[in-house]
C-alpha cells in the first residue's frame, strides 16, 4: 500500500514565509530556508513553495531561494509562482526542485502542461487549482476554477479542468479549496473526493487543515494521496511527528522517520 504524504506549504513573499485566510490578511512568519530545514528534519515527506507575488509583479520565481533550499534539504520539493514558460521550469529544476506547480499559467495556456510533461516528464508537472463553490451552469460539478490568487473567476468547471490536465500529461493535481483556505476548519472533503475519484493521477488535498483528524478524514473519506498543511504547523500547535503519530494510530499508512 502506498503511504500518504504530508507536505508543508510555504507561501513566500519578499523572502518571508507568509500565511493568510482565503488569500487575504497575510502575516509574515519566518525565513523559508530555515523553515524548510526544520520541517525536513521534522519528518515531512515533501515541501511546496509558492512565490505568491511573482506573477503579480511580472517576474520569475526567486530562483536563488530555490537554489538555497536545494542545497540544504534532501527531500523532494515543488515550486510555483512566476513560472511563465519552459525555461523557467528548467531553471527551477536545475536549482534543485523536483516538481513544478502551474496554476494561472496552465489556465491561460493549457498546452504548457503537455510541453512540460514532454520536456521534463509528467512526474515533474503539477497542476495546482483553486476551485470555489459555484452555482454557475457552466460548472456542473459545483466548483469553479479561479486564478490570480482567487481574484479572477474563469467559468471553468473544476472537474472538467482536472480531467483535461490529466489528459495533457500532468502527473499530480493539488486541489486547494478557496472556501477552506486558512480556516483550519477541515478540508473540503466533497471537492477532494470529486477530483480524486475521477482522475487516475495522485491528488493532493489543500486548504483547511487544522487538526490531525482533518488529515485522517481527507485520506480515509476523500481518498487524497497527500495533504498540504500550513497554519497548524506554522503556529507550533502541532509537530509533523505528532500529526503522523495520530495518522498511524488511525491506520493511515505513512512513512515513519522515528
Amino acid at each position: 500500500m502506498l503511504t500518504k504524504r504530508i507536505i508543508p506549504c510555504l507561501d513566500v513573499r519578499n523572502r518571508k514565509v507568509t500565511k493568510g485566510v482565503r488569500f487575504q490578511h497575510n502575516v509574515d512568519l519566518g525565513d523559508p530556508v530555515e523553515m524548510a530545514v526544520a520541517y525536513s528534519e521534522g519528518g515531512c515527506d515533501e515541501l511546496v513553495f509558492y512565490d505568491i507575488t511573482a506573477s503579480a509583479e511580472n517576474r520569475p520565481i526567486d530562483i536563488e531561494m530555490v537554489r538555497e533550499v536545494g542545497r540544504v534539504i534532501r527531500i523532494p520539493f515543488a515550486v510555483g509562482g512566476g513560472i511563465r514558460h519552459l525555461e523557467d521550469m528548467y531553471q527551477a529544476l536545475l536549482a534543485g526542485a523536483e516538481k513544478i506547480s502551474v496554476n494561472t499559467l496552465a489556465v491561460e495556456n493549457p498546452i504548457i502542461i503537455a510541453e512540460g510533461a514532454k520536456q521534463f516528464g509528467s512526474q515533474c508537472i503539477v497542476l495546482s487549482m483553486d476551485p470555489v463553490k459555484s452555482d454557475s451552469p457552466a460548472c456542473p460539478s459545483g466548483y469553479e476554477i479561479t486564478v490570480r490568487g482567487f481574484r479572477q473567476r474563469t467559468s471553468i468547471d473544476a472537474l472538467q479542468w482536472a480531467k483535461q490536465a490529466e489528459d495533457f500529461g500532468a502527473g499530480e493535481i493539488v486541489v486547494n479549496s478557496v472556501d477552506a483556505d486558512g480556516t483550519r476548519e477541515g478540508f473540503e472533503l466533497n471537492l477532494t473526493r470529486l477530483i480524486a475519484t475521477n482522475v487516475g493521477i495522485p491528488v493532493v488535498a489543500s486548504g483547511g487543515a487544522g487538526t490531525p483528524l482533518h488529515l485522517i478524514e481527507v485520506f480515509q473519506q476523500a481518498h487524497a494521496d497527500a495533504a498540504i498543511i500550513a497554519s497548524m504547523i506554522h503556529t507550533g500547535q502541532y509537530t509533523i511527528k505528532e500529526i503522523k503519530d495520530q495518522l498511524d494510530k488511525a491506520g493511515v499508512p505513512i512513512r515513519k522517520k522515528w
